[in-house]
C-alpha cells in the first residue's frame, strides 16, 4: 500500500494527464451522425445531390463552373418538396466536384419554419437561438461541418435558410489553413 503522502504526486501526474486531454476526445451523443437537412449534407460529392434533387421533386441542378477557378462549381435548383413546405431554393458551391456549402432557403410560413427547427432539433439537439441584428440563428458544429438555421422578416414575409457547410472542403481549397 502507497502512503497518503507518496500517492499525491502520483494522483496529480495522472489528474494532469487527464486534464490535458480535450474534453472532445469521448464523442457527445449523436456526434458521429453527419450533419444533414432532409438529406443534403455538405461534403457530399455533386452527383449524390442531382440524385437527391431529382427524388424530391424530379428537378434538375444547374451547374455552372467558375471561370476564374476551374475548381468551383455553382449549382442552382428550385425544390418542391411537401416535405420542405413548398418551393424552396436550393444553391451548392461545390470545390472539385464536392459539395462545401450547400443553401436551401424559402418564405415560410411559422409552421414550416417550426417543422425545420424541429427536424434538426430532433437530431441534433436543442441550441439558443443567437440574434445578429433583424436575423436570428441557430448553429450546430460537428466534426468540422456546420448546420445553420436563420431567419428574418422581409417585406412583412419570414424568409429562412438552412446552410450546410463543410470546413474541411473549404480548407483543402484555401490551402489547408484551419480557420475553424
Amino acid at each position: 500500500m502507497i502512503s497518503p503522502v507518496r500517492a499525491l504526486p502520483l494522483l496529480l501526474l495522472v489528474a494532469l494527464v487527464l486534464a490535458s486531454h480535450p474534453a472532445y476526445a469521448f464523442p457527445a451523443p449523436g456526434d458521429s451522425m453527419p450533419l444533414e437537412f432532409h438529406g443534403f449534407r455538405a461534403g457530399a460529392r455533386l452527383d449524390e445531390v442531382r440524385a437527391l434533387v431529382r427524388s424530391l421533386d424530379g428537378g434538375r441542378l444547374r451547374c455552372e463552373r467558375a471561370k476564374k477557378d476551374p475548381r468551383l462549381t455553382e449549382c442552382r435548383a428550385v425544390l418542391d418538396d411537401p416535405e420542405l413546405g413548398g418551393p424552396v431554393n436550393l444553391w451548392v458551391s461545390a470545390i472539385d466536384s464536392v459539395a462545401g456549402v450547400i443553401t436551401l432557403s424559402s418564405r415560410v410560413a411559422a409552421d414550416q419554419l417550426d417543422r425545420w427547427r424541429q427536424t434538426i432539433e430532433r437530431r441534433y439537439g436543442r441550441v439558443d437561438a443567437q440574434v445578429q441584428g433583424p436575423q436570428w440563428m441557430m448553429q450546430w458544429v460537428r466534426r468540422g461541418r456546420m448546420l445553420r438555421l436563420t431567419w428574418r422578416i422581409e417585406r412583412g414575409e419570414k424568409v429562412a435558410s438552412v446552410s450546410l457547410v463543410d470546413g474541411r472542403v473549404l480548407d483543402a481549397w484555401g490551402g489547408g489553413k484551419k480557420r475553424w
